[in-house]
């Protein structure tokens, strides 16, 4: 049943001992490192409990569970089944008047769950409410969810995912039960890398992530990361703050900054790794430099401007 999920043994032992008892928490919440299985697993488990079949596990013959796994192809892409409902911030779009530029709103709470909730499963024996990246729930929307999370009646089930549970209300995870997918090793994601005709050595920078691995194996990424790490380099080096500002303005979306400052620190991980014996000194530069791009990375997490997180970034790195 989750035997297409590579890495992740200990999660998916906690889940099939779940199925096989019948016993399956009403709200999961699915935490770690992005693409490293959880929306796999959280699609399996729906599956499962909406198959037709007699077993507690999915069957992967009948309707229901082959429908469970059927994203339609006319917008908004979801689920083919009705009892597999996906909520994620902008996927109705054109449906709910309501601004997700920031979050997930409470109006799709209220309209994909809460007026839904009341009622039993539409076909099967079971409801699955999946949220992508549920620590873009707004405040307002995670409120409203608060009560169903709870005592979300017979056959509903949740399960949110996250790779910031940290930026979760401290009430929603209070009301989840938490199911821990680990960075998957090095080994596995240049194997899957290789078995794909790609750049193994990416997996090196990728921390654990095969998605990210992916995306950075991809000849478009190979550009944008060493144009990134070289003019950040040449900052560094440069005799003024100049080409450090020039830099910092640049104009980048945050998300695609975030991972242009991973792997700039990964990079230097690596490098800090292989100077450790032969170059001690400068292993403990590469080590310095590393936690302040670590530094810059939370500051656009916590939404700082990046122009200002880049430029603080570059004068930190300077001083090293």
């Amino acid at each position: 049943m989750f035997s297409h999920i590579l890495g992740q043994e200990p999660a998916l032992q906690t889940l099939t001992r779940a199925l096989d008892s019948r016993h399956v928490h009403h709200a999961y919440r699915f935490e770690g490192p992005p693409g490293v299985g959880k929306e796999l697993a959280a699609f399996a488990l729906a599956q499962a409990l909406v198959c037709e079949g007699p077993g507690p596990r999915a069957c992967k013959t009948c309707s229901a569970c082959l429908r469970a796994l059927r994203i339609t192809e006319e917008e908004p892409h979801v689920p083919a089944h009705p009892d597999v409902i996906l909520l994620q911030r902008g996927l109705y779009r054109g449906r709910i008047t309501a601004n997700e530029a920031t979050g997930i709103s409470i109006e799709q709470v209220r309209r994909m769950v809460l007026e839904r909730v009341g009622y039993g499963p539409h076909e099967g024996r079971a409801r699955v409410f999946i949220v992508r990246d549920a620590d873009e729930l707004t405040v307002s929307a995670a409120n409203a969810l608060l009560k169903t999370l709870e005592e979300p009646g017979p056959g509903t089930h949740f399960v949110l995912l996250t790779s910031r549970p940290n930026r979760l209300l401290d009430t929603i995870r209070s009301r989840t039960l938490p199911v821990r997918f680990s960075p998957l090793p090095d080994a596995l994601v240049a194997q899957i890398l290789q078995d794909k005709g790609l750049d193994p050595k990416v997996a090196a920078v990728a921390q654990g992530s095969l998605a990210l691995a992916l995306d950075l194996a991809s000849e478009e990424a190979i550009k944008e990361r060493e144009e990134f790490v070289a003019a950040a380099r040449a900052a560094l080096s440069a005799r003024d703050l100049a080409p450090g500002i020039k830099f910092a303005e640049a104009r980048r979306e945050r998300d695609v900054l975030r991972d242009l400052l991973a792997y700039f620190a990964q990079s230097l991980a690596v490098a800090g790794r292989e100077q450790v014996h032969a170059q001690v000194q400068q292993a403990e530069r590469s080590a310095e430099q590393h936690r302040v791009v670590l530094s810059a990375m939370q500051d656009v997490d916590r939404n700082v401007s990046p122009a200002l997180a880049l430029e603080a970034m570059i004068y930190r790195l300077r001083q090293i």
